[in-house]
């Protein structure tokens, strides 16, 4: 076999460079999810992420974010890989991939320590996630209507939270992962996280 060399002009090698570039940079994006390769570092301060009916939505593919919040603003349909979703600052749930695991329609738990230093992930995995209220994440889950995409909201089919919606906006207001000056609990709210054991 003739092995033909290749020559490529100046800007045909810049073209060429910056279809490598590309490609590169959407490898790396995706890689996150397609190896499970999820870093505490992925997850930030969620008053950062996007607000949809009192949970957070994120993407890890910076490009993918309008598409996470498209689906979580229209309550149905399949969230895109990369997917964050997220109601209180130590728990979170990622999409992975099709196929990554069929029992969980591909969403990965996450039980989280964060801090002003930033995240820790205590536990991973996929149906034997256990929360700090003792509730397995994906037994809650697995209860939402097929249509929601694994996502529970009132009416959903999961089972109700054992926190208030009062008191998840607290504990969202008060992830100390969040820069400038820490949020302010007032006197009653003070009470609320005393019930939680905050």
């Amino acid at each position: 076999m003739k092995l033909t060399k290749i020559r490529l002009t100046r800007r045909g090698k810049m073209g060429f460079g910056l279809l490598l570039l590309l490609a590169m940079q959407q490898l790396r994006a995706e890689s996150a999810t397609d190896t499970g390769e999820i870093q505490a570092s992925d997850f930030k301060c969620m008053l950062d992420m996007q607000a949809v009916r009192g949970f957070y939505v994120d993407n890890l593919d910076p490009d993918k974010r309008s598409d996470t919040a498209a689906v979580a603003e229209r309550e149905t349909g399949v969230y895109p890989v990369g997917s964050v979703v997220q109601l209180v600052p130590t728990e979170v749930m990622v999409k992975h991939p099709r196929g990554f695991n069929a029992a969980t329609r591909d969403w990965e738990f996450f039980e989280l320590t964060v801090s002003e230093a930033g995240t820790r992930i205590d536990k991973r995995g996929f149906v034997d996630v256990v929360n700090r209220f003792g509730g397995n994440c994906f037994g809650c889950h697995v209860k939402a209507r097929p249509e929601f995409d694994m996502i529970c909201e009132t009416g959903h089919g999961c089972d109700p939270i054992p926190i208030t919606p009062q008191m998840t906006q607290l504990l969202q207001k008060m992830d100390p992962r969040c820069a400038g000056p820490r949020y302010q609990p007032t006197q009653e709210e003070l009470q609320l996280l005393k019930q939680l054991g905050g």
